[in-house]
């Protein structure tokens, strides 16, 4: 498994990493994910880690913090191998205070703490704001995370669904005080959800944040499941979650799938494979989190890495996917003279993640 830097931090991470949302199934929402319990959660843990996946991603909103419980039971007497990604801000369906949400320095140090006792753990190797806070100032939650981080309950810092300004802000006054820096910031990105490279990749590139990509299949639309002219699987989270994820058009969504079938046919590789190897070849990407129900999807989101499509795979896998971004970034693309990294399909800024 091939490990990156993570950002401009000393942390190497591998480049696919694990993403526990299906464990625990604990509402509707995440059950829609998966169920995964605990003596199965150990199963893909042992599996991952015999493929080099030392990195696995929770947080405490997962089914309610079931899925930081069942990975802390999961990794057990392995917490010496493994690298944990848990994340905070959001409310929980137990959280009933008005100070049981956002990034203040009251609710992160209290969720920090039920999360280490949840995860059965004594530090969090990556530790991410799950949303950006509007209403906490950003000195009051870095130099919140700077103390968790000098006691030890924190490695590394990160964020995760923050806009461009959110995070050059965060980093400069970050530097301002001496802080820690947010080495990570977790993102959608896909074939079908290429946003990121409008702004925050080109931020990423700057300042030496890496990113750790979040539904690298476009929210279960490419996993080679969903086909022009069928109804959708019986066994698909769209049926309940479709609605709630990014919208995507059906004649887009089969554009991009068609050349992903073309370049798997040509590569022998499956079309999540292919979408997740593409993903692998952008600038200021460390890591992917892969999901996996159960072992066969976790075994075929593995054999993603390892191997690199061919340049004229990646560019039709570019073009099939481009869209004309929103402005100003449209307008950026048209002053290539001084800027060829803007030119259309794809960035060609290069970033060790």
């Amino acid at each position: 498994m091939e490990f990156r830097q993570l950002g401009k931090s000393g942390l190497k991470v591998p480049v696919l990493s694990f993403g526990t949302g299906t464990f625990g199934g604990g509402n509707e929402f995440f059950a829609a994910w998966g169920a995964t319990e605990v003596e199965e959660a150990r199963r893909l843990v042992e599996i991952c880690l015999e493929a080099g996946v030392n990195l696995f991603d929770t947080a405490d909103i997962y089914s309610d913090g079931l899925s930081e419980t069942i990975l802390g039971k999961a990794i057990e007497g392995r917490r010496d191998q493994v690298l944990i990604s848990t994340k905070a801000t959001f409310r929980t369906s137990a959280g009933k205070d008005p100070n049981d949400v956002g990034s203040s320095r009251y609710h992160l140090i209290r969720a920090c703490e039920a999360s280490l006792r949840r995860l059965g753990t004594d530090y969090i190797d990556i530790y991410h704001l799950h949303g950006f806070d509007a209403l906490t100032p950003i000195d009051e939650v870095l130099s919140t995370l700077n103390n968790l981080v000098a006691s030890g309950k924190v490695r590394y810092i990160g964020c995760s669904n923050f806009s461009g300004w959110h995070l050059m802000k965060s980093l400069d006054i970050a530097d301002r005080y001496g802080w820690p820096r947010y080495a990570g910031h977790q993102v959608y990105y896909s074939l079908i959800g290429r946003e990121y490279e409008w702004e925050l990749m080109p931020v990423g590139a700057d300042q030496g944040v890496g990113a750790l990509i979040w539904s690298p299949l476009g929210w279960g639309r490419l996993t080679g499941n969903v086909r022009r002219g069928q109804p959708l699987p019986k066994v698909s989270r769209l049926h309940k979650t479709g609605d709630m994820g990014p919208q995507v058009s059906e004649e887009y969504l089969h554009r991009v799938v068609d050349a992903l079938d073309q370049v798997a046919k040509e590569s022998g590789k499956s079309v999540p494979q292919v979408a997740l190897n593409w993903l692998l070849q952008r600038p200021t990407v460390a890591t992917v989190i892969m999901g996996a129900r159960n072992e066969q999807q976790l075994r075929q989101n593995l054999g993603a890495a390892g191997w690199n499509l061919h340049a004229d795979q990646i560019a039709k896998l570019d073009r099939a996917s481009d869209v004309t971004p929103i402005y100003p970034y449209w307008h950026q693309r048209q002053f290539t003279e001084r800027n060829p990294a803007a030119a259309a399909p794809g960035p060609s800024t290069k970033c060790e993640g």
